[in-house]
């Protein structure tokens, strides 16, 4: 049985136990769901085009796959966010050895800043995409969680404040509620996401 809906980002543990079974589609699918904008996100950011970056996503999750058999995960000796960095790490490498071996192109220049603009897969500036993106990734899932845990009209009111930066009277004219109310929302729905996080960086570091 699938995991619950509210759990956008299951348990590591949990999660890599059922991969290992390549039958259990609810579960590959809950992995790329999970996991593909975080790939194609640092992939892009390194430099890679749009296509590059799609099959740096699609070769990524089949690495992913041929690990499961024998894969134990043991966060004494590493997290899974490190991990999965690494498989990252090697399927981009991959595309710039790739691009390395097709001929250049007659704009010398052009080509120039392409390769100017390549993060180096081995260099600490992937790991830093990498952690751009995971915290990215951490905060949209809260945030979908603690909305689904809110009055809709609660987080309307923090998203208007916060977000489309709507003067705090005219986020209070809009809904039909005092000043105190607005700021009331912003303070209690930014602590929800901000424990929300917490406990993500728990079941996924």
């Amino acid at each position: 049985m699938a995991k619950a809906k509210d759990e956008l980002i299951p348990t590591r543990t949990t999660l890599l136990l059922r991969l290992k079974d390549w039958q259990d589609q609810s579960s590959w699918q809950e992995f790329f769901d999970t996991y593909w904008k975080l790939i194609y996100g640092v992939a892009i950011k390194s430099g890679l085009n749009e296509a590059e970056a799609q099959d740096v996503v699609q070769e990524t999750v089949i690495s992913v796959a041929k690990h499961m058999p024998t894969f134990k995960y043991d966060r004494s000796i590493g997290s899974f966010k490190a991990w999965l960095l690494n498989m990252t790490r090697w399927r981009i490498t991959d595309q710039v050895r790739k691009r390395r071996r097709l001929p250049s192109s007659d704009d010398a220049e052009a080509d120039i800043r392409v390769w100017a603009e390549m993060v180096d897969p081995v260099s600490d500036c992937l790991e830093a995409l990498w952690e751009a993106e995971w915290e990215k990734s951490l905060l949209e899932a809260a945030i979908n969680k603690v909305k689904r845990r809110l009055d809709p009209q609660n987080y309307q009111i923090f998203d208007f404040y916060v977000n489309k930066e709507w003067p705090p009277d005219k986020v209070a004219k809009t809904f039909g509620i005092s000043i105190g109310k607005v700021y009331l929302a912003k303070h209690r729905v930014t602590e929800m996401i901000a424990e929300e996080v917490k406990k993500l960086e728990k079941k996924l570091n």
